[in-house]
């Protein structure tokens, strides 16, 4: 019998850098959803066993094997990521299933130049599969060689019983095809579990006479499913019917990076030798060059104690009244100009700040005798290591965070100015960047940053995506070897640190750059003039804004037009609401800020899970399912009969256009156009603004026609239309990337739409992030679009897409992607009708 009390500690299966999850570049893995763990960018050719064990499965491709510890512990060892699709070429297994073998002994060899040359990375995982009953803490996140301690692994205290309904219920049965490439492999099966999780039902897995339950990746792994094969799935419970149809759903959809996976480069991967070039992960693209310059960051001197008490802790409470008016102060810029990943980030860091065990640590560590800056540092450094010990991607990256704010308060204790030293055009290389760092490198110009550690999912990588500034990251201690002020390529695409670039190399990424630069530029001077086809069919390509700054940017930028003015930023972040006047005068601002151009106002749309301080609701199971939009406005009528009446103020109404979010049924349309109607009447107005219906779900889609009928235009929502069609949360870690607007279903209602609509002689616009994607400006011109409402910055590039293409070609190639049967089909389709320039 197994020991679940007993604590383990797991020896390295390889030699390398480690990594936390977190920074593995796999959506599964990284969400968790495989389980918890540790990752090894391996140096070496062969994996050992972490622990003494029983081999409980061996994949049949040779890549990863499982191995059950003395204590229960579940360990899947898989070697690199995508190598199922290998096939076991370059792999030499050395147990078998049902083996006993030893800490240290060898699992399997593979050969490194083949693997790595073939696969999309070799980083490999060492993951608990059972973590219901075990959690992970981490010994180092440094590099280690084979046999060092690496992971504790220690049992959770017993749970509560499994739920009585699980016996209960009715049992459903169902079958499906295995879409996943490469059979029920680790990632996938991660997956069906996460799916599984969220329902009471118990739910199983059963092929060519063995079963697996799906709460278990290994047993679903050990059931060795093919692609392609025919698999059953039986759910009992009270819930049976729609945990069945969610497992079939996932069980028949591909993995987002399998479904838009191209035929992979072949390019070498960290660990292998290329000379003069470092390989990491991509956090931002882009391909730049320039001077390397190396950042350090702050090193104290050793403290010798013994300071006054009162005077350490005055300086320090100075210090952080300081950062903290500082931090107010980014935070006020991120919501002026609606950054919404700054103004997160920062309230994050604001929120840190004021920690009571951040505080109550650093004076007690001045009680003892501690500088303020040394008793600042000891705090946030005691809080990093317990971040980091508990494997959480989450914890991991807010121990960044904290080191943002060590590094801020210790400058103001120094005296040190806060601004870089950094010439515009260089590559910033650095151990690890924190949020504000990022933002004062941007103001100054870099051309691109690198870091030695950091990963992909975290704040830095976020704001630097934002900001439009390549970043690459986890290059490994080799980056910081580096001599400074020598010319790189910083080709963040291709996750490539390039050393030592010819005069060749150099001159081919300054000519990329100029023509990059050459056809903005020309896009830009084009921008104010009206976007026609190559047959002379208009589309309008309007700006979605939040405020009369951005729509005087979209001017500025070109647009014709607003096309989604959301009011929201008058309500948010305040704890009265807005009265009539505020309102009007907000609105009108828009107005005179976007000259002779129309503007789309939507009404208030909060409620959910975006809520106001002032209209208290209800806390909901489902937001997004719940009271929104429209919805709100039925249970609080006097909320939008007083922003329709500030809105009915504003001059000229023939450019005042009003839009109805989460309209679901045409009496919600009839009854607000009543509503501004009688509140016309009392005005004494002659006119109305035109009223529109946002299409943002599939029943206001199917409802098109009937819509169209009443209403002056219809706007598409494609951010909400998708999540909503496809039954998955655009914000859930291991489904957001597979909701693809250019899903064929989606298509199919943006099309019933626009055919709907055109019965009534009513335009159909988009205001959704599909509006932004050049790949998918065709395909909605094709359908029947004629207004893109796109972010400012993007009006010249949708323009430029929009001139260079034939709408009688577009409407009849699109009319054919409706009858494809994925996403990926339709973008590859896309990308061969239509290439991007």
């Amino acid at each position: 019998m197994p020991n679940n009390n007993k604590e383990l500690t797991l020896s390295a299966p390889l030699s390398g850098p480690v990594l936390t999850l977190a920074n593995v570049p796999d959506a599964v893995f990284a969400s968790g959803a495989m389980g918890d763990g540790i990752a090894i960018d391996p140096l070496n050719d062969t994996l050992y066993a972490p622990c003494d064990g029983e081999v409980i499965h061996v994949a049949r491709t040779g890549h990863a094997v499982t191995l059950r510890a003395d204590n229960g512990a579940e360990l899947l060892l898989h070697l690199g990521l995508d190598t199922v699709e290998l096939q076991g070429d370059g792999f030499s297994m050395l147990v078998k299933e049902g083996a006993r073998v030893s800490n240290g002994q060898p699992l399997l060899r593979y050969d490194v130049d083949k693997v790595a040359l073939r696969c999309k990375s070799l980083v490999s995982l060492l993951v608990i599969t059972n973590g219901e009953h075990f959690q992970a803490r981490p010994i180092t996140l440094k590099g280690v060689k084979v046999g060092e301690p690496l992971l504790h692994i220690l049992a959770k205290a017993p749970g509560e019983t499994q739920d009585d309904d699980q016996a209960t219920g009715s049992e459903v049965f169902g079958q499906i095809r295995i879409a996943h490439r490469g059979g029920l492999h680790a990632r996938p099966a991660a997956l069906i579990r996460q799916t599984a999780q969220g329902f009471k039902s118990r739910s199983r897995l059963h092929f060519q006479g063995k079963s697996a339950s799906c709460d278990s990746v290994m047993g679903m792994m050990g059931l060795a499913i093919t692609e392609q094969a025919q698999v059953h799935v039986s759910c009992r419970g009270s819930d049976a019917e729609a945990a069945l149809q969610a497992l079939l759903a996932t069980l028949s959809t591909a993995l987002a990076e399998e479904a838009h996976a191209e035929a992979p480069a072949i390019k070498p991967q960290r660990g292998i030798a290329e000379a003069g070039v470092l390989q990491g992960v991509c956090a931002a693209p882009g391909l730049v060059t320039g001077p390397l310059v190396r950042l350090d960051g702050i090193q104290l001197p050793q403290d010798a104690g013994g300071h006054d008490a009162e005077e350490q802790r005055q300086r320090l409470d100075s210090a952080l009244s300081q950062v903290s008016g500082e931090i107010h102060l980014t935070l006020e810029n991120a919501k002026a100009r609606r950054h919404r990943d700054e103004e997160a980030i920062f309230s994050a860091h604001l929120a840190l700040l004021e920690d009571p065990v951040l505080l109550d640590a650093a004076h007690l560590f001045i009680k003892q005798g501690s500088a303020a800056t040394h008793a600042w540092n000891r705090s946030i450094e005691a809080q990093c290591q317990v971040l980091q010990q508990l494997g959480s991607t989450l914890l991991a990256e807010r121990a960044n965070d904290l080191r943002d704010l060590r590094q801020r308060v210790l400058r103001v204790l120094l005296g040190e100015a806060w601004q870089f030293d950094v010439a515009a055009g260089a590559i910033v290389a650095a151990q690890e960047l924190t949020p504000s760092d990022l933002l004062q490198l941007s103001a100054q110009g870099v051309a691109g940053v690198c870091m030695a550690e950091g990963g992909a999912t975290s704040h830095v990588a976020i704001l630097a995506r934002g900001k439009g500034l390549p970043c690459l990251v986890a290059l490994g201690d080799a980056l910081l070897a580096q001599a400074p002020g020598k010319m790189v390529v910083l080709d963040a695409d291709g996750g490539r640190l390039e050393l030592t670039p010819t005069a060749e190399r150099l001159a081919q990424v300054h000519q990329e750059q100029v023509r990059q630069t050459s056809r903005r530029a020309e896009q830009q001077t084009l921008a104010h003039t009206p976007a026609r086809t190559l047959d002379d069919v208009a589309v309008e390509v309007a700006a979605n804004v939040a405020s009369c700054g951005e729509a005087a940017q979209a001017l500025a930028n070109g647009a014709d037009g607003v096309g989604l003015l959301r009011t929201e930023f008058l309500f948010v972040d305040r704890h009265t609401a807005p009265d009539e006047e505020e309102q009007r005068q907000a609105y009108q601002a828009v107005l005179h800020a976007m000259g002779d151009k129309p503007v789309i106002i939507r009404t208030i749309d909060v409620g959910g899970d975006k809520q106001l301080d002032y209209l208290p609701l209800p806390t909901e199971a489902n937001p997004v399912l719940g009271l929104r939009g429209i919805r709100l406005a039925q249970v609080r009528p006097q909320l939008l009969d007083q922003q329709l009446r500030a809105l009915l103020q504003t001059r000229p109404l023939s450019r005042c256009r009003i839009l109805l979010p989460m309209v679901t049924e045409v009496d919600e349309l009839l009854h607000i156009r009543q509503r501004l109607d009688a509140i016309g009447a009392e005005l004494g107005l002659s006119e109305r603004p035109q009223l529109g219906v946002m299409i943002e779900v599939p029943a206001a889609a199917l409802l098109a026609e009937q819509l169209a009928e009443h209403a002056d235009f219809l706007s598409i929502g494609t951010n909400d239309l998708s999540q909503y069609t496809l039954a998955m949360d655009r914000d859930h870690a291991g489904l957001a990337a597979r909701v693809d607007a250019l899903h064929p279903a989606l298509l199919r209602l943006i099309a019933q739409t626009c055919a709907g609509a055109a019965k009534h002689g009513r335009w159909v616009g988009v205001c959704g992030a599909l509006a932004s994607d050049p790949l998918a400006t065709p395909v909605l011109i094709g359908l029947g679009v004629r207004e893109l409402s796109v972010s400012p910055p993007q009006i010249g590039a949708i323009k430029d897409r929009v001139r260079h293409l034939d709408a009688a070609q577009c409407a009849r190639l699109s009319a054919e992607l409706l009858n494809l049967g994925s996403a990926a089909g339709v973008r590859q389709a896309c990308h061969q009708h239509w290439p991007l320039g």
